[in-house]
């Protein structure tokens, strides 16, 4: 594993040089004033991608905003209460934020003050991990024994598990979340029997947090030993009772490895949970999903459309005008998940291209045409339109005007006359 950062292309990258050099004004020769911290560090020792680059100052959130400007750089306020600043340069957001010690805390918000004592940024952070820090050149700097649980892909708390928890009750998920991501073998069994013992303050929490952490564990290569970990400590039942169907969603995160498949969320939430229309309705609404979020779990269980590997070109043209491209997908996605047979991998893959190469076609009737052909305004237009339109799906979508033009007026004078 890496010891330095030095040759990562975004720590010698113009810009952060940029931010770098404009927190560094004035400092004595050999001071470090700001380092890279958290997420940035710990991914790029992984090898792994990362979405933003956090850096940690002795600098007040003031002082960073006057070396900013005066460096022709633009400083935004976007968490000035908890000593962060975004600094832009072309663009590219860097956040920074003042070194904190916690005041008070309650499980859900800290009160912090800043400090310019690195030992008491890093002893306040949750493990071990994200306190990892490194210079401007990329040189590594570990108070808290961090780089070592690395190596080892142990996920541990800083100091006393039961503290660090009761903090912020989030931390208990985060713990599995972090295991699912970074970690390998057991849990840390301190963090995790203190874990267990705080899993009654999970209510606690909103429900836009939760959501946040169980997404992002479903985003896991593979989830599921963490999540049967989760189970057995009663602590996935505090926050997605519905959880029933491991297997489903083991077999599902191994597809997505095979065919190297984004994992998704949501479609993995969905393949988990055993949930009837109107439960997937009260978990949407309890997690506070998106409206499209929402609809996409309640299409997985919303319809009769038989799904098998077998589907012919013209039914898998009707399903997809039925059910709509992204719904139907999904459901080729669970029904393959739930498919024991390995050699039907092929015929489940055709499906998904034939889908993902479908044009919707467009009705060539309208409400208009359907009134020109002897249909008063009202609701019996909508009804013969329906009709016709069921006869033109199951015609596979034919363009033959004459055939469409004879079933109109067949249906006309069966509703109207």
């Amino acid at each position: 594993m890496k010891t330095s950062l030095a040759q990562e292309p975004w720590v010698r990258a113009a810009d952060t040089l940029a931010i770098m050099a404009a927190l560094h004004a004035g400092a004595a020769a050999g001071e470090v004033v700001a380092r890279f911290v958290g997420g940035c560090v710990r991914n790029a020792l992984f090898e792994l991608p990362f979405d933003e680059i956090d850096i940690a100052t002795v600098l007040t959130p003031e002082e960073v905003t006057q070396r900013l400007q005066a460096a022709g750089l633009k400083a935004v306020p976007t968490g000035i209460e908890h000593g962060t600043i975004t600094g832009i340069v072309h663009h590219e957001p860097f956040e920074i934020t003042t070194l904190r010690r916690d005041v008070s805390t309650d499980g859900r918000r800290a009160t912090v003050a800043f400090t310019d004592d690195w030992a008491e940024d890093a002893a306040r952070r949750d493990f071990t991990m994200n306190a990892l820090y490194a210079d401007p050149d990329g040189t590594l700097r570990d108070p808290l024994g961090g780089l070592e649980d690395l190596k080892a892909r142990r996920v541990r708390f800083i100091g006393d598990a039961h503290a660090r928890i009761a903090e912020d009750y989030l931390r208990v998920l985060r713990f599995f979340r972090f295991h699912a991501l970074y970690g390998a073998g057991e849990l840390d069994p301190a963090g995790l029997k203190a874990c267990a013992e705080a899993k009654d303050n999970l209510g606690s929490l909103s429900a836009e947090r939760i959501q946040g952490e169980l997404f992002k564990l479903l985003s896991a290569s593979d989830p599921v030993p963490t999540l049967r970990a989760m189970t057995a400590t009663h602590i996935l039942q505090e926050v997605l009772p519905e959880a029933r169907h491991f297997d489903v969603l083991d077999r599902l995160a191994a597809i997505d490895r095979m065919t190297f498949f984004e994992a998704d969320p949501v479609l993995r939430l969905g393949a988990l949970v055993a949930c009837d229309l109107e439960g997937m309705k009260v978990l949407s609404d309890r997690l506070r999903l998106s409206n499209a979020q929402k609809a996409r779990l309640v299409g997985l269980v919303g319809s009769d459309f038989k799904i098998v590997s077998y589907l012919s070109i013209r039914e898998v043209r009707r399903a997809a005008y039925r059910l709509g491209k992204q719904a139907l997908m999904d459901r080729i996605m669970l029904h393959w998940a739930a498919d024991p047979k390995a050699s039907n991998e092929v015929q489940w893959r055709a499906l998904l291209a034939m889908v993902e190469g479908w044009q919707r076609p467009v009705m060539p009737l309208s409400g208009e045409d359907v009134m020109r052909a002897g249909v008063p305004k009202g609701p019996q237009v909508g009804q013969v339109l329906a009709e016709v339109e069921d006869w033109w799906v199951d015609a596979d979508f034919t363009e033959d005007e004459f055939s469409i033009a004879e079933r109109l007026k067949a249906v006309v004078q069966a509703v109207v006359f």
